[in-house]
């Protein structure tokens, strides 16, 4: 099973990764801020990530790794 890492602080929350994930695993965690204030994309590890990293691809600030 795949995971994907995010580094917080370079993350702003676009939601970019969020709507390319055919799994749905990412989402906005509206109770987590980096120190920019930004609310940051979380990764759900409890579902199932087949690592296609379009996430990673997709993101602006290259703020997401994949593992596989």
């Amino acid at each position: 099973m795949a995971r994907v890492t995010i580094n917080e602080e370079r993350c702003k929350g676009c939601g970019y990764c969020i709507d390319v994930c055919a799994k749905e695993n990412l989402y906005i965690d509206q109770g987590r801020q980096n120190r920019s204030g930004y609310n940051v994309a979380t990764f759900n590890p409890d579902q199932d990530c087949n690592g296609c990293a379009l996430c990673a691809e997709t993101c602006p600030d290259v703020a997401l790794e994949v593992y596989r």
